[in-house]
């Protein structure tokens, strides 16, 4: 198992490309990794949000899978496998670790009010499967689960050796650091762009984000900034970042991370339906964001 050093960084949230008729492609989102790992990218996180996972057939995730392995060895890889099923959710498990996956990270299983044996009892087998602890993706404002740990299931759950850590989405920071706090084994991931900054002040080793995909180079300066002690500079870089991702939020997050994609040479389709594609009036806003905030020289929007 890789060490803690090994896989602390930045990570991009991987998006999906898509070719003109709307399939998987493959090559496209590799461009994109290739890009990202040039400029200094510690891994990427596979299949997850970013990626329209919940918008993709069976088949098409684990195709999603195949085309971000060919960077197995190479780089640190989690596939994030979360499904409302847990043999859904075991399936794409084998499958991404046997084409060199590090990990697999899940969401809780969400809509059926599930209880926390059962969501133990899901990422137990889901470990059990990849023959690797599971990353627990904590989404709660998308999943409406929430890790309470007070809870003696989750205690037992996080203390157990079937979770590698968690990838905090979530607002509340003082819940990671709960999580370190029952079992400093656990390993913490930021997942929220904009609370970057406070995630490594709470004791994340890295960060994981959606935006990466179109501004990482800005991220990793933030994040090295931090570790080096120069707070101040860092968070200033912060507020900049957080300009940007408010613009793109306001427009439509992953429509906007595609359409600044394809602004920078990186065409990968438009985000699937329900999603929209940015109006002009959106284009116009989010690219004006993005060049007063970004550092200087850093992917000018055609």
């Amino acid at each position: 198992m890789k060490t803690k050093e090994q896989l602390g960084g930045i990570y991009s949230a991987s998006i999906t490309a898509y070719n003109d008729r709307g399939e998987i492609d493959g090559e496209a989102l590799q461009k994109v990794m290739r890009r990202n790992l040039e400029e200094g990218a510690a891994g990427f996180f596979v299949g997850g949000s970013s990626g329209e996972c919940f918008l993709l057939t069976e088949a098409e995730r684990i195709q999603v899978f195949e085309a971000a392995s060919v960077y197995a060895g190479k780089t640190n890889l989690i596939a994030h496998v979360g499904a409302v099923s847990t043999d859904e959710a075991v399936r794409y498990a084998k499958a991404a670790m046997a084409m060199g996956f590090d990990f697999t990270a899940a969401t809780a299983p969400f809509y059926y009010g599930f209880g926390s044996r059962e969501i133990c009892r899901y990422y137990d087998e889901i470990a059990e499967a990849s023959g690797a602890p599971v990353l627990i993706y904590n989404f709660p404002g998308n999943t409406h689960k929430s890790f309470d740990v007070s809870d003696p299931n989750y205690v037992k759950l996080l203390r157990s050796g079937a979770i590698l850590g968690v990838k905090q989405t979530n607002y509340d920071l003082f819940q990671m650091e709960r999580f370190l706090n029952l079992n400093p084994d656990l390993l913490a991931f930021n997942g929220y762009d904009e609370t970057m900054v406070a995630g490594q002040a709470m004791g994340s080793i890295g960060s994981i984000g959606s935006t990466f995909n179109v501004m990482l180079p800005h991220y990793k300066k933030i994040f090295t900034l931090f570790n080096e002690g120069r707070r101040e500079e860092a968070l200033e870089l912060q507020h900049k970042a957080n300009n940007c991702m408010e613009a793109m939020c306001r427009a439509g997050l992953i429509p906007a991370i595609k359409y600044v994609l394809e602004c920078q040479g990186f065409p990968v389709g438009e985000a699937r339906k329900p999603f929209l594609p940015l109006t002009d009036e959106q284009k116009a806003y989010v690219g004006g964001v993005l060049k007063t905030n970004l550092m200087e020289g850093l992917y000018p929007l055609r």
